[in-house]
């Protein structure tokens, strides 16, 4: 075989800078999108393949909608809540580009896609959350280009992940959410080499005694040219202006035809160039890969996880959490998420105190992941197994599914520093035989695709039935993820007395506020259930079910077709609940020591600030009050320690309006001090 003339990888490092998003964010800076108009056609009877609705000219004028992608049609009042498969069709002009590839991607489709090129089968896609491409070079034409796409959302199936149960109780046949169907998130195309890089892992690892850390780095690179390539061994890797040593331990290696290889370095970063990350400091660190034309570009945070005698410890420090979970639900959107939205429940959440979490059953828009990046929060992710039962469990088929969607969801996100674990699924019978080996070949199987993340599962199966750890498939995880919708307390305390040296996130809480107990009813049981907590120091974590309300079809749904689980309405109108979780998950507390009249209208308050020493706690650091015309900055305070501040009042007023923010810019705590009332 002919060797391509060498080429050379070059690894470049900077500090991360906010970049200016579109509607849709697109992560690719060269991406050509295809969002916009597409024609749109519900195929009730599935006879599109038979009647080769891919082709052109095959369908009249007139005999199709238009659409704008992306596109949810669940709630596309047209197609409201449709259950089947949907066609899309758009054309575009293309002219080839000798020695280049082209690269058609999605970012997600739910659930069953599959696509069609000028008439030719280009592949086939299952799973609703994540991404996936094909190479569509050889397919493409000078001119008009059509592209047919069809995508089904039946998954109320049991073979399918998210699926039916498969055990014909009444009402096994749903879910907890809506089959949103859809080309969901963007659609767009690459223009590659022949030689380019597929992807690309980051893991810097601290060392906490010395200040120094180590990068590593896989760069997988794919060679689509006819013959086979020598790559060279002249790398660099850049932090800033210095440059750093780096060791590669496979240089000359040929990279065959069609075929891909994964190169692996190793750099030492000094004390100086090691800033580390963390909730209330996310540090982002910037890395371009570059192989001959092409270049990648990702960003990582260097930081340490892991758990020790039943803590999680974040860079070395003991940290716990307040947390929410997330539906993919908007009125008239379905499960897509524009940026806006997605900023806008970031800040709900962050602000909520929500920054430790597994914001759902399966994966959102990456989006979401790189503001947990930016601002701070940390995340569990997980694939759609939800209560899949023990047949499921042990089918060949629905593990081999779950895989692929697993290793499409982690090969996503594992450059993401707020990504800390990974789920194996949700409320399946984790203490049966099934639930036992899935759980434990389910997280081997993970180790081996991502060994530097925590492994876990949302477990509802903890109360006082098992009697025993090896009764239970928590054995197996690195922290314990417990849905609990009552007796906290002695579910807590079993769970602890079963496994010791194990933190606890409770994974799932709450209760809905439909109740004859009306709106007060979800406030209350915040503070309830938060002062159960707090007295138990093993709990690392509490996630409310849920953020937000959402649709279902599932049993107990209110008529108006919404589950109102919610601290936020389907609108993100906050409930009464919102301002007492905000309160309850502050990690600082604010009280008056002494108002002091002072003359020529100038008066002086005290106040101390505490960082909670219970739940949550972690340090406080860069934190700021703000009150009218005036600004302070907080000291340092370990988790349990207080200090006192000064503030001048000027004039005569009753009250203080004061917010504590975060050095990310998000409110922390609002308060307000009654200045006349005695202490």
């Amino acid at each position: 075989m002919t060797g391509m003339k060498g080429f050379a990888i070059w690894l470049f490092i900077c500090f991360f800078s906010n970049g200016v998003f579109a509607q849709y964010t697109i992560r690719q800076p060269n991406a050509i999108p295809l969002h916009g108009e597409w024609t749109f056609a519900l195929d009730l009877a599935d006879r599109g393949e038979i009647g080769q609705w891919y082709l052109e000219g095959i369908t009249r004028e007139g005999r199709q909608d238009k659409v704008t992608v992306p596109h949810c049609f669940s709630s596309d009042p047209r197609y409201l809540f449709y259950t089947g498969t949907a066609w899309y069709r758009k054309s575009f002009a293309w002219r080839p580009v000798p020695g280049k590839r082209v690269i058609l991607h999605f970012d997600a489709a739910y659930y069953l896609t599959k696509v069609w090129l000028n008439g030719q089968w280009i592949g086939i896609h299952e799973g609703g959350y994540t991404p996936f491409h094909f190479d569509i070079t050889d397919h493409l034409k000078d001119g008009e280009n059509l592209l047919a796409v069809s995508v089904n959302n039946d998954t109320w199936k049991p073979n399918t992940v998210p699926g039916t149960k498969d055990n014909d109780d009444i009402n096994d046949s749903y879910p907890a959410w809506i089959n949103y169907g859809g080309l969901v998130r963007p659609v767009y195309l690459t223009i590659e080499p022949e030689v380019y890089i597929e992807n690309m892992k980051v893991a810097a690892i601290p060392d906490l005694t010395t200040g120094t850390s180590v990068l590593k780095t896989n760069v997988r690179i794919r060679n689509a040219s006819p013959r086979a390539i020598s790559p060279q061994t002249n790398y660099k890797v850049q932090l800033g202006a210095d440059v750093l040593s780096l060791t590669w331990k496979n240089k000359a290696v040929d990279i065959s035809a069609g075929q891909t290889m994964i190169l692996e370095s190793e750099s030492e970063l000094t004390a100086a160039q090691t800033t580390l990350w963390n909730v209330d400091s996310p540090t982002l660190y910037e890395l371009t890969a570059s192989v001959g034309d092409d270049t990648l570009t990702t960003h990582f945070g260097i930081r340490k996880i892991e758990v020790r005698n039943a803590q999680l410890l974040l860079n070395g420090q003991p940290v716990r959490l307040g947390g929410g979970n997330r539906v993919l639900d908007y009125p008239g959107l379905g499960s897509m998420e524009p940026d806006w939205l997605i900023e806008k429940d970031f800040k709900l959440m962050k602000e909520a105190g929500m920054e430790f979490q597994r914001l759902t059953h399966y994966t959102p828009s990456e989006y979401f992941y790189d503001l947990a990046d930016r601002y701070g929060m940390l995340i569990v992710t997980e694939v759609g197994n939800w209560q899949l039962t023990p047949t499921q469990l042990d089918n060949d088929t629905i593990r081999a599914t779950f895989k692929q969607q697993f290793q499409e969801m982690v090969e996503r996100d594992w450059n993401h520093p707020s990504v800390i674990a990974y789920s194996m699924g949700n409320e399946y019978r984790s203490d049966e035989p099934a639930g036992q080996r899935w759980t434990k070949d389910m997280i081997a199987y993970a180790r081996e695709l991502d060994p530097t993340r925590l492994y876990t599962f949302a477990s509802n199966r903890l109360n006082a039935k098992p009697e025993k750890p090896a009764d239970e498939a928590s054995q197996y995880v690195d922290f314990i993820s417990a849905n609990i919708y009552g007796g906290h307390g002695r579910t807590l305390d079993h769970i602890h007395t079963l496994y010791p040296d194990k933190p606890i996130l409770i994974s799932e809480w709450g209760v809905r506020s439909d109740t004859d107990k009306g709106e007060a009813w979800p406030a209350q049981h915040v503070t309830d259930v938060v002062s159960e907590i707090r007295k138990r120091p093993f709990v690392i974590g509490a996630a409310w079910w849920t953020y937000n309300d959402y649709q279902s079809r599932y049993y107990n749904t209110n008529p108006n077709g919404y589950r109102p689980w919610g601290l936020v309405r389907p609108d993100r109108s906050v409930r009464p609940a919102y301002a007492v979780y905000q309160r309850e998950m502050a990690p600082i507390t604010v009280e008056k020591v002494q108002y002091q009249i002072g003359e020529q209208g100038m008066h002086q308050l005290r106040l101390k600030v505490t960082a909670r020493g219970d739940f949550p706690a972690h340090p406080v650091r860069g934190y700021i009050l703000k009150a009218p015309h005036i600004q302070i900055a907080l000291p340092e305070l370990q988790p349990g320690e207080s200090k006192e501040i000064s503030l001048s009042i000027n004039g005569f007023v009753d009250e203080l309006s004061l917010k504590i923010f975060k050095p990310t810019g998000y409110v922390a705590l609002e308060q307000t001090i009654k200045l006349n009332e005695h202490n």
